[in-house]
């Protein structure tokens, strides 16, 4: 179950309720599910109760037992639990992220995490003549794309166009031209930061160590495919099984990241590359910290758990080749 999955089901729980006469608001267009804070627990957290309290006229954490009536029989879930001031908790069925994990090397780096949920949408982005601003917009037109919709990138010099929906790109510019940088650390160092961010045009992108975040994503998709390498030669392959956090929770929430493009009249939707770039550092992290326990050592057998640890990670490096792409970044299999 996908956080855009698991929104839909908290939605359909706001509608029960609201039909049971239970909750007397609006239901809302959408539900935001994402892993915990700090003093949370389960696979997901959401504060759908504290949004909907107001309206109600009820307390949040009334309106958070409402829900979780509704929540707990979810096909999916299997446990709901309320902390601080009305968060619902939500623990998923760990067959569901086998299923998951199934699901990303059936679909792979080209489809995990697309969808046509705005196939006929049509946005325009407006560009001023800048090399930071024109990549931006080149990869919210490519995250866009992936639901489906059509975009157009104009020169904001031009008419403005009033037929379809628009959004004027105008990040923080660049303090110089990347492309000494070459086309990879170049697009990284202008997609990394956030658009109100000054980006840094330094040769610190082309470092290969850990703290150079590109570096650790790119090194992270090519262990994924060595370790796959790895375990061929050992004579085992993988199977997708109980999967581990921290990693399965990131892996699940990548087709969430890619929505935030859209729609494009969303005001922090220009932010939506950073928002992926910053996403695959922590998948990268996550998955750099799994492979050590992936492989059998020594005399060691492949068993059950090396099967599924493979299968998590070639998830892992498929989700990281995937959203590099859609940067416009290559995720070479060795480096």
């Amino acid at each position: 179950m996908t956080p855009v999955e698991l929104s839909r089901t908290v939605l359909g729980a706001v509608r029960r309720a609201v039909d049971a006469g239970e909750l007397r608001v609006d239901v809302p267009e959408r539900a935001v599910v994402a892993p915990p804070g700090p003093g949370g627990v389960g696979d997901y957290a959401t504060n759908i109760a504290l949004q909907l309290a107001r309206p109600a006229g009820q307390p949040p954490l009334r309106v958070a037992e409402l829900l979780r009536s509704h929540l707990v029989h979810a096909d999916g879930i299997t446990g709901v639990e309320i902390t601080g001031p009305g968060f619902l908790n939500i623990r998923l069925d760990q067959n569901v992220g086998t299923a998951l994990v199934r699901r990303i090397l059936d679909e792979g780096a080209a489809r995990y995490g697309h969808s046509d949920t705005l196939v006929g949408q049509v946005y325009v982005l407006r560009v001023p003549y800048e090399v930071r601003a024109e990549v931006v917009a080149d990869v919210l037109a490519r995250m866009v794309a992936s639901q489906g919709a059509r975009v157009e990138i104009q020169q904001q010099e031009l008419q403005k166009d009033d037929t379809h929906e628009t959004l004027d790109v105008r990040p923080v510019p660049a303090p110089q031209d990347p492309a000494p940088l070459g086309p990879d650390a170049a697009r990284w160092a202008l997609l990394h930061p956030a658009p109100s961010d000054r980006p840094r045009i330094t040769a610190d992108h082309l470092v290969q160590r850990e703290g150079n975040s590109l570096f650790r994503v790119r090194y992270a998709h090519a262990r994924t495919r060595a370790v796959v390498r790895n375990a061929a030669d050992l004579g085992f392959a993988p199977e997708p099984g109980a999967a581990e956090p921290p990693l399965l929770p990131l892996l699940t929430d990548y087709p969430r990241i890619l929505t935030t493009a859209a729609p494009l009249t969303r005001p922090d939707a220009i932010a939506a590359p950073a928002r992926l770039a910053r996403h695959l550092v922590a998948v990268a992290d996550a998955v750099l910290d799994l492979l050590p326990g992936t492989l059998p050592r020594g005399d060691e057998k492949p068993t059950a758990a090396h099967r599924a640890r493979l299968a998590l990670a070639e998830a892992a490096g498929t989700v990281l080749a995937g959203g590099l792409s859609l940067l416009g970044i290559d995720a070479p299999d060795h480096l």
